[in-house]
């Protein structure tokens, strides 16, 4: 398996689980229906732990292009190896959500609410605030590049080579991930990933969703930019702490 293929499959697994346990919760007539944000956060983070244990070996499982460009900004990735990880990744996502779709297409078919359906593909703030959702992006990305930055401090040394979530092992990943969630997701529903937000939010606007709204394109940028602001913060505060 090469490091795309890694990525890939990590991604969609990810994205799978992840945006799975949302529809679990949020669409009419499944058997989680209501189970609110714990259910949601819990399987967030065990979606990332089960990405990253199928990646990590191969690729180091970044499968978020935050995490990718946080570690090439420290030095610790090679620029050259960016676009076929971030590529790999969108890709993952777009599949992972579409699977999502396949398999609860009769409760899409029985919720009505727009942006229920629309909930499971990306995020939106809960109050919309353009400044303070960015920040808010921001924070959390940051929270989780700096926490992978010490988990693995010690093992990056000056390798190039493929290295990040999964060479820490998933279970610290999962915590923090799942923290972030606990403690800073309630705002915007912490993204921390742009491929998570924009891969899926392309294919609600592509699937043949019955009744779907629009795709909220003008908030899309913010669960973007956001992420990677906050790994590069994250990356130079790093940086700077070493001796």
């Amino acid at each position: 398996m090469t490091p795309f293929i890694a990525e890939f499959l990590g991604t969609a697994l990810l994205i799978l689980l992840g945006n799975g346990v949302v529809a679990n919760v949020v669409l009419n007539k499944t058997k989680g229906n209501g189970g609110g944000w714990i259910v949601i956060t819990t399987g967030w983070a065990l979606a990332v732990f089960t990405g990253v244990v199928i990646a990590g070996p191969v690729s180091g499982a970044h499968l978020n292009p935050a995490v990718t460009i946080g570690l090439a900004v420290a030095g610790k990735f090679a620029w050259a190896q960016v676009p076929s990880f971030l590529a790999a990744q969108m890709l993952g996502a777009m599949v992972g959500t579409t699977l999502v779709w396949l398999n609860y297409k009769a409760h899409y078919d029985n919720t009505p609410d727009t942006g229920l359906q629309r909930a499971t593909f990306c995020t939106e703030p809960a109050i919309r605030n353009t400044a303070l959702n960015l920040i808010c992006e921001i924070t959390g990305t940051f929270v989780l590049l700096f926490a992978v930055f010490y988990f693995a401090g010690a093992e990056f040394g000056d390798t190039k080579e493929p290295i990040g979530m999964g060479s820490l092992g998933a279970i610290p990943v999962a915590f923090v991930v799942w923290v972030i969630g606990l403690s800073l997701g309630g705002t915007t529903g912490y993204a921390i990933n742009p491929a998570r937000d924009l891969g899926p939010r392309i294919m609600h606007q592509l699937l043949p969703i019955k009744g779907k709204g629009g795709s909220d394109w003008g908030y899309a940028w913010v669960p973007v930019l956001g992420p990677v602001i906050g790994a590069a913060l994250a990356a130079a505060l790093y940086l700077a702490l070493q001796p």
